[in-house]
């Protein structure tokens, strides 16, 4: 295993155990994540910050893995996110969704580059549609499909 494979997975599992420090201390100071939801966001603080909020509307999340690779300085993971909405959902818009109770899984990819030790890179994929609509926020016909 290799440096970019481990502090992925130090990554993943800091989420899991909602250790924000160590979270936090995956990614270089200077780190640049990549979102579907929120676009370019750069640095530390931020991206922890990015991170932090899913704690809130899904406190029970987790990432099932469904694949992990790594080549060079890097890793990459595909998987499943799953978790219930029981806490509020910051919107990109700066509204908030009141929990709903409903369970989410999300397909996602994560490709991470990393650098001494570090993420520098983060691009975070999932899929959006799939994701408002588990929350019920898309029309009927749209969250069928």
């Amino acid at each position: 295993m290799g440096q970019a494979r481990e502090v992925m997975d130090r990554l993943t599992t800091a989420m899991g155990e909602k250790d924000k420090d160590t979270l936090s201390g995956c990614y270089a100071a200077d780190a640049v994540a990549f979102t579907p939801d929120q676009g370019e966001i750069r640095g530390r603080d931020a991206i922890s910050n990015y991170l932090f909020e899913f704690w809130v509307a899904l406190p029970d999340v987790r990432y099932d893995y469904t694949d992990r690779h790594e080549s060079g300085d890097v890793a990459i993971d595909e998987g499943i996110i799953v978790g219930t909405h029981t806490g509020p959902l910051n919107l990109p818009t700066g509204e908030s969704l009141p929990p709903s109770g409903r369970e989410v899984r999300v397909r996602s990819c994560d490709v991470a580059r990393v650098e001494n030790g570090e993420i520098i890179s983060h691009h975070f994929y999932f899929d959006q549609m799939e994701f408002l609509g588990q929350l019920g926020l898309l029309p009927e016909s749209l969250s069928k499909q």
